[in-house]
């Protein structure tokens, strides 16, 4: 997991490579790397999706997945991390820790992922493996302990000191066929060494309680015995261990395979996991990561093959599974039949008789299943708790070319969505278009790019737009009775609501405060339903609520007439007339932008902030380039990529991601209105 460009596809090339699994490598510059199997991987250099595979190393078998580095595909490094053990943090020995190494960290904290960091590109000019240490500190809060150190950097890069076992590791070449040469540390590197070997003991010693015994005592400690140390420090998130390299330059990744097995979980090292009963909520399931317990999986990723239909990756948390057995879906309630189990190596795939527990591979014949669904045994089931995906924040119109194209559009549109979870399809009642929504430019870019391609569906496209939000800053109340009498059975519901504030990003929140049962309880939650489908479509614009609490205060009901439809639209009706007079808001999504240049633009760049609205939030200054922060609107990013090339001769990068919504001053909030088609004005 990585920044872009720090070199993650490279690595996995490397380190698939030197276990026997491929017998050549392909290079990432070249449109050739084994993971980065789609046409727009291999055209723009660039991973989309999250490739899985796995190799042997020593007596040990590896699952690898391979992530994106690009914050318009994060989910499919939230969905990676969520079914994963253990992670290698790649960084660029030149520019350290960047925004997207922020992102991939806390989503890595979020999971309880211990990591292990490799920091590359050492052969690179500008290098600095002692910086990207300090920046690890400084911006991911890690407590980083170098297990190895450079020898030489930029185009003197040659060798690394091992800091364990107090050896020299140097390569015959840069092929990728050099052969490694240990040999012992020379005397003008001794005394670095000892003082970083020193420093490594203590942290070591501060892990174990055994080991310190030791080290006060002055007695001698094993390299097995700070391997020891380190691996249950790396499995309790106290330490990371750094290692360092140049994997173009085929130096330094055998090395961290040897740190993957050493230092990171293997499935029987991790707790075990616990869910809830499908049908008792209340109730904690615990399975223990054994081949002899119940089968439990978790499908993290959905993928449309052309030639076997649907296929479903799935990470096995414990027992056995073969092919051909029936297991249950444990959100659904329906039981499916496995059909072919696979293992994949990115778009390879073998046949399995069967997977253990830890193993991670797909299998086809789940129809209903989806991603974040858990499935288990029919008779001991388990619901996990799946990965959590950010909201969609860019969006577009489509519409087929030809009549023809028009189910197929519907038809390919249903199938993306299903593989991507931050990829959202919806009807435009008004103007009868169809809307799609993603997480920036390039990812609506590569799907619609993907329709053409892999769907053989032409289709034209609008010009990106921001998906707004609505909230309240007031707080109001409303009654509202829903009432039909169409002989026979009529229909009644009448609820009184307070509708006010609540946490930025706790989106909405609904709270049942009623006494004596005015409203039976079997209705409570039809209410509930009805208020949060009156704030998908906001009381201005259309744009969904968000941070909203619903306090549900009072109401009553009908012996006879009163039914779940009648509080749900009386809910509805309650929330959109309470919303109306509780001071509406419109709220625009705000990105966090870094821009790296050289001295000479930082000017420039920020005067163009000023005038897209943005708020600078920092800058620092590494050697002759300047890092830029700031908060900047969306709707004033798009195209900012080929805008900051010119302005800068091609010489600045930019990462942008979604940091959160703030309300729109009011001139552009009424031009969102007009374009809306709404009446509404704010002052």
């Amino acid at each position: 997991m990585a920044h872009i460009d720090a070199g993650k596809t490279t690595v996995t090339e490397r380190v698939l490579y030197y276990s026997g699994r491929v017998h050549r490598v392909g290079e990432v510059h070249d449109g050739a790397a084994t993971m980065d199997y789609m046409e727009q991987e291999r055209e723009r250099g660039i991973t989309i999706t999250s490739a899985a595979t796995a190799c042997e190393w020593g007596d040990h078998r590896v699952n690898i997945i391979d992530t994106p580095g690009h914050i318009d595909f994060t989910a499919e490094v939230e969905r990676s991390l969520r079914v994963l053990d253990g992670a290698v943090a790649v960084f660029c020995a030149v520019a350290g820790v960047q925004p997207q190494s922020e992102t991939v960290w806390r989503q890595a904290n979020r999971y309880h992922v211990p990591r292990i960091a490799f920091i590359n590109k050492m052969d690179r000019i500008g290098a600095d493996f002692h910086r990207a240490l300090h920046s690890m500190e400084a911006r991911l809060g890690a407590h980083p302990v170098p297990i190895q150190l450079p020898v030489g950097s930029e185009d003197r890069f040659r060798a690394v000191l091992d800091l364990v076992s107090m050896k020299m590791v140097s390569w015959d070449s840069d092929d990728v066929g050099c052969q490694q040469i240990v040999e012992p540390i020379p005397v003008e590197f001794q005394e670095e060494a000892e003082l970083w070997h020193h420093h490594l003991l203590e942290t070591a010693a501060e892990l174990d309680d055994h080991l310190m015994e030791k080290y006060l005592s002055d007695a001698l400690v094993s390299a097995e015995e700070i391997k020891a140390a380190l691996r249950k420090g790396t499995l309790a998130f106290k330490v990371v261990p750094v290692l360092c390299g140049s994997a173009l330059r085929n130096k330094g990744t055998r090395l961290m395979l040897d740190a993957v097995v050493d230092y990171l979980p293997s499935p029987v090292d991790v707790k075990a996991c616990t869910g809830m009963h499908p049908d008792h909520p209340e109730r904690e399931v615990i399975r223990e990561p054994s081949d002899d317990a119940p089968f439990t999986a978790l499908a993290f990723k959905i993928l449309t093959d052309p030639h076997v239909g649907k296929l479903t990756f799935i990470r096995v948390y414990s027992g056995v599974i073969k092919s051909g057995h029936q297991v249950l879906n444990s959100r659904t309630g329906r039981k499916e039949r496995l059909g072919r189990l696979l293992e994949m190596h990115a778009d390879d795939r073998r046949d399995l008789e069967e997977m253990r527990t830890g193993d991670i591979g797909a299998v086809i014949g789940c129809k209903d299943t989806t991603t974040g669904d858990t499935l288990s045994d029919p008779k001991k089931p388990i619901m996990l708790e799946p990965a959590t995906f950010p909201d969609p924040v860019v969006h577009i119109a489509i519409e087929p070319k030809t009549k023809a194209d028009q189910d197929r559009l519907i038809d390919s549109l249903r199938k993306l969505s299903e593989e991507d979870p931050t990829f959202k399809v919806r009807a435009n009642e008004e103007t009868s278009q169809t809307i799609i929504a993603g997480m920036g430019e390039l990812h609506l870019e590569i799907l619609v790019d993907r329709l053409r391609r892999e769907f053989k569906v032409d289709a034209n496209v609008g010009k990106p737009v921001v998906m707004y939000r609505e909230s309240i800053r007031g707080t109001a109340e409303a009654e509202k009775k829903f009432i039909r009498q169409t002989g026979g059975r009529g229909q009644y519901g009448h609820v009184v609501v307070r509708i006010e504030p609540a946490e930025p990003g706790s989106k909405y929140i609904f709270e049942d405060d009623t006494v004596g049962g005015v409203i039976p309880k079997e209705y409570i939650p039809a209410v509930e339903k009805g208020c949060r489908e009156a704030l998908e479509t906001g009381v201005v614009s259309g744009y969904s609520m968000v941070d909203v609490k619903v306090t549900l205060l009072d109401g009553s009901y009908h012996e006879v007439d009163s039914s779940e439809l009648a509080f749900r639209i009386a809910g509805s009706m309650a929330v959109k007339a309470a919303a109306a007079k509780a001071d509406p808001v419109l709220l625009e999504p705000i990105m966090k932008v870094e821009v790296i240049c050289p001295e000479e633009y930082t000017g420039d760049v920020i005067g163009d902030f000023d005038r897209r609205r943005g708020r600078l939030e920092g800058m620092e200054s590494e050697g002759a380039s300047q890092t830029i922060r700031a908060h900047v609107p969306l709707a004033e990013m798009f195209g900012y990529a080929s805008d900051l090339r010119s302005r800068t001769q091609g010489r600045a990068t930019h990462s942008m991601e979604f940091e959160s919504y703030e309300s729109a001053p009011a001139n552009i909030a009424n031009e969102v209105m007009k374009r809306a088609g709404s009446t509404y004005r704010f002052e």
